[in-house]
């Protein structure tokens, strides 16, 4: 005991008198340790504690506070105590001792054995002996943390003190200026007012001492440490302004009063805390202050030319309007917000009818703003501003004024959340809905193509809302859509009437079904439709196909059109019956949210399309006649909407699915094929000299087979495998047997792991292999494709074996014949393939593989590259550029500096494809450049000047914005560089492109100006 009382004396007076700070931290093991007390350590103290000099009892009392800092939670509650009541006393002493006793405290009110009593004890002593503002930041800080702890352990206590507390905390933090010490002040302010302390008499004192930072003026300096950002401040002092109505007297006015600021974001954040306000205030609050907040609010929308100060006053409008909504009507008083409304309507509701002057915009943003803020208010302005509105349009001949008021009464038409009609309640337009629906239906037999959007837009919002379109206006609806459908060549009319058509079949589908359906098929289906006009019916057909009952009748008519062009009835070309697919493609989007829709497709469009492209294959097999659903860009339209379909399958019919879709592609199975007269014997996965031979339809079976959920069991998996190694080993067609590998890689990838696997993935390996490694082997290009998507397959599922083929991959860039396919294979490898592996298809797709790739890969491909003979390096660099374009642009701006110099190197070759993945990598690093990038300035500059004049447009764009990025690195780095780019720059200035022109003017302005007077 005597030995460890000695050395804790020794430990006491190097650091007092020695001044040796690390023996605070081993003071403080001795006391976790139990080698000594805390009380102990005060003992040992007692002569540095009680000498006459201030500088050693300072270090006396920092000693003991550091140790507490540490070990506070060891402590007991005598000891607590007796500590605490010797802080207090030492806050009576000499200045420099303060900041120690501070932290002291600090330390001590984190203790959970705080005494009863101290909490009061230690406030009263810090607001009695300190002057808080006289102290360093640091220290500040340390009482603002001590008032925040005692109020998360002993507010019962704090709340005792009554109006004495924040008579303290006002003194304490008045004339605070460090943002870091102003968070935490405001912090305290907002537990006092939202944790029902009593403010007592000092109500305007409080307001008084955190409205002086009203509105936060912030601009946090460079490489700031401290991460504090001027919206922390601005939200932390608006929940302090915002949290009493106590506060209304004195900040509203002095809202008013920072309105008049010219400064852009102080009336943003006026604006902003109003709205605030009217969360928590209530009607009487703001009655007094009414006119002039809406005289302050009217003029900066009025008058302003921010987006940001009109957004915000609109909210603050609508705020208000909202607060005043709230206040309950009694007989003897007004209404609150009858008289603020009639403010707003006298001094908006008449520039309305001057629809050619600039102040109906504003004026009608206002309107809208207030009637969105509650039923009740929206009851008040609809029923003044509509009538209006309505009689201004039929006053006016002009298309142009007419779309303004149009376009203006759209904004009071579609409702908002809050002043949406309760269950049980008409909606505001009711009494208008004849009116309305009149000036809609006339609008849209305008001429104006500005005027029929707005109108679509109109007749949405109408539509929308129960009870405003009765069944004969969905039928005029309905006729005038449709006329607009057949006729209007306006591709911005024709858009709007398509959304709206959709927006309306969802809720008024019989309309649709019986005035809008027969006569687009009929104009579909007629020799005597345009191109267009076809186009326009097949888009709008998929836009209204949102309710089985549409869909009935829709899909159908769009299958129609495959098999009129299949059998030549009807002048179909590919591009249209490409376009009758990806509307199915559309409609079967909706088997996602209805089983209904997606047991239809399955069970008669499916079955159809299947029978329709296998009679069109065979046909072309045995006749020689080719028909359009043999084309390969049919087919792959096809694709999605098979693959759609069957995503969205529950279960059972996935499962039954799966085997009707086998059994036909392995065994000739035709029998759920509706017109099933097909020879017996179907042979589809086997290899045929012809080019659009039965074999192209593989396609369709890996659309089935692999867009299936993981847990279908896809019958005769083996079987199937099989034929399909063979089909893509020896089909001599690029589309069968790319699409044969894609459905082999699909199987593979959604594969149970286990030896059935593995002995699938040595088989095909092996064939691989020899294939590849026989030069001679006219398949040498369907085995490189195998191995690519296989290898895609295992990679995505992070299957062991992938490193092994894609290191097979790496190793055939230097092949002669198939380096550059093996290059862009890297591309497929990265990136998402929309129709097989991929998580809609219900893929096994890890997270991050792409990073994990590269992670794992780079290295090989750098020393590929190094190693590489002269010809073959634009192969390595072309994979380089894939991989990297495809990486996450957080993952490009770390990894790039390594591979720079490749990079660089890449922007020479002669490939433009790989120019341009390159620039499109570059241009974000050129934003924030690396150190060694700068190294490299010379060659960079040499070759993106260079780029500027390729034959290829978007590489010229590319390497102009490359250009203009680096213009913003530091003035020293670039300026040298200044007469040469500016020379460089005058030649895109002439481009026969106007997008290139477009891009050199903007770069060589920031260049001209770099190094000038008034330049940056």
């Amino acid at each position: 005991m005597a030995a460890d009382n000695s050395v804790l004396l020794g430990l006491v007076e190097e650091f007092v008198s020695g001044q040796v700070d690390s023996k605070a931290a081993e003071t403080a093991t001795g006391v976790k340790t139990g080698q000594f007390t805390v009380l102990q350590l005060v003992e040992a103290l007692g002569l540095s504690l009680t000498s006459s000099q201030p500088q050693t009892r300072g270090r006396g009392v920092q000693l003991l506070s550091q140790v507490l800092q540490e070990c506070y939670s060891s402590l007991s509650e005598r000891e607590v105590e007796v500590l605490i009541a010797f802080y207090e006393n030492r806050l009576k002493d000499h200045y420099v001792i303060t900041p120690h006793v501070l932290k002291g405290l600090k330390a001590l009110t984190k203790c959970s054995v705080l005494p009863p009593g101290s909490a009061v004890s230690i406030l009263k002593s810090i607001f009695q002996d300190v002057h808080v503002q006289s102290l360093m930041v640091v220290d500040r800080s340390c009482v603002y943390n001590i008032l925040i702890s005692l109020m998360e352990s002993r507010e019962e206590e704090l709340k005792g003190l009554g109006a004495d507390f924040i008579f303290g905390f006002v003194q304490s933090v008045d004339g605070e200026r460090d943002p870091r010490n102003l968070l935490l002040a405001f912090q305290v302010a907002r537990n006092i007012i939202h944790r029902g302390y009593d403010l007592g008499k000092f109500v305007e004192e409080l307001f008084e001492v955190t409205s002086c930072y009203f509105p936060i003026d912030f601009s946090p300096p460079p490489n700031d440490p401290h991460g504090i950002t001027q919206e922390e401040l601005v939200l932390s002092l608006r929940a302090v302004l915002t949290g009493t109505s106590q506060f209304a007297e004195f900040l509203l006015p002095l809202i008013i009063e920072k309105l008049d600021s010219d400064v852009q974001s102080s009336k943003v954040d006026s604006l902003q805390t109003l709205a605030a306000c009217g969360l928590t205030y209530s009607h009487k609050e703001l009655a007094e202050f009414l006119p002039g907040l809406w005289s302050s609010v009217r003029r900066e929308v009025f008058q302003t030319a921010s987006e940001k100060v009109e957004s915000a006053g609109l909210s603050a409008l609508s705020a208000l309007a909202s607060c005043l909504s709230r206040s309950v009507l009694n007989s003897d008083s007004e209404d609150v917000l009858q008289v603020f409304l009639n403010l707003v309507l006298k001094d908006c509701q008449h520039h309305l009818c001057e629809p050619d002057l600039k102040l109906v915009w504003p004026s009608a943003k206002l309107l809208q703003a207030a009637a969105g803020a509650s039923y009740r208010a929206s009851l008040i302005v609809s029923a003044a501003v509509i009538p209006a509105l309505l009689e201004q349009y039929n006053n006016r001949t002009q298309c142009a004024q007419r779309r303004t008021l149009l376009e203006v009464l759209q904004g009071f038409v579609q409702p908002t959340a809050l002043s949406r009609p309760a269950d049980g309640e008409d909606s505001v337009l009711v009494a208008f809905q004849q009116s309305l629906c009149s000036v809609v239906f006339s609008a849209l037999t305008e001429s104006s193509a500005g005027l029929q959007v707005t109108a679509t837009r109109v007749i949405t919002a109408l539509g929308q809302q129960p009870g405003l379109l009765a069944q004969t206006d969905v039928e005029k609806a309905v006729d005038h859509l449709t006329r607009l459908i057949l006729e209007e060549d306006d591709s911005q009319v024709s858009s709007a009437v398509v959304e709206c058509s959709g927006s309306l079949a969802r809720l008024h589908p019989k309309g649709f079904i019986s005035r809008m359906i027969p006569p687009l098929k009929e104009q579909i289906l007629s020799d005597e439709s345009s191109a267009a006009v076809r186009q326009r019916c097949v888009t709008a057909l998929a836009s209204v196909s949102s309710q089985l009952s549409v869909v009935q009748e829709s899909a159908p008519a769009l299958l129609q059109v495959l098999a009129s062009a299949h059998t030549g009835s009807c002048g179909f070309s590919v591009e249209e019956v490409t376009a009758a697919c990806v509307s199915l493609q559309r409609i079967a989007l909706h088997a996602r949210d209805s089983e209904e829709i997606g047991r239809f497709f399955q069970d008669i469009i499916i079955p159809r399309l299947l029978g329709l492209c296998l009679q069109a294959a065979l046909q072309s097999r045995d006749s020689g006649r080719c028909s359009p659903l043999t084309d390969e860009a049919v087919l792959s339209a096809v694709v999605p909407v098979i693959s759609t379909t069957c995503a969205a399958l529950r279960s059972e019919s996935a499962s039954r699915m799966a085997t009707q879709t086998v059994s036909l592609f392995l065994d000739g199975d035709v029998s759920f094929l509706p017109e099933n007269a097909f020879p017996s014997k179907i042979q589809l996965l086997q290899s045929q000299t012809e080019s659009r031979g039965p074999s192209q339809l593989v396609c369709l079976l890996m659309a089935c087979v692999c867009s299936l959920p993981c847990s279908v069991e896809i019958p005769e998996v083996d079987r199937l495998l099989v034929q399909l190694e063979d089909l893509s080993c020896t089909c001599p067609h690029l589309f069968s047997y790319t699409f044969a590998a894609k459905c082999f890689a699909g199987l593979v990838n959604k594969r149970p792991a286990g030896e059935a696997l593995d002995a699938v993935l040595q088989r095909v390996m092996k064939r691989i292999g020899m294939e590849l490694e026989n030069v001679s082997s006219a398949q040498r290009t369907q085995a490189f494709t195998l191995l690519l998507w296989v290898a895609k397959a295992l990679l995505l599922r992070y299957h062991p074996l992938s490193t092994a083929l894609t290191d097979k991959l790496f190793a055939l860039l230097s092949d002669p014949a198939l380096g550059c396919q093996v290059a862009d294979g890297f591309g497929v490898l990265m990136s998402d393939s929309p129709d097989v592996l991929n998580r809609d298809c219900h893929a096994d797709v890890r997270i991050m593989y792409r990073q994990r790739f590269f992670a794992e890969n780079s290295t090989k491909l750098v020393q590929g590259f190094n190693s590489a003979e002269q010809e073959k390096k634009s192969c390595y660099l072309k994979a380089l550029s894939h991989i990297v374009s495809n990486l996450p642009r957080q993952v490009q701006l770390t990894e790039l500096p390594a591979l720079l110099p490749l990079l660089l190197e890449a922007l020479s070759c002669a490939d433009q494809a790989v120019q341009l993945s390159t620039l499109s990598c570059l241009q974000p690093v050129l934003m924030e450049p690396p150190p060694a990038l700068r190294n490299q300035l010379e060659a960079l500059f040499s070759r993106l000047l260079a780029l500027t004049t390729s034959p290829a447009m978007k590489v010229r764009i590319a390497s102009l914005q490359c250009v203009h990025a680096l213009s913003r690195l530091p003035e020293h780095l670039v300026l040298p560089f200044r007469a040469r780019v500016l020379k460089a720059l005058a030649v895109p200035l002439d481009d026969k492109k106007r997008l290139v022109r477009k891009e050199a003017v903007v770069a060589r302005g920031e260049w001209f100006l770099l190094g000038s007077p008034g330049g940056r």
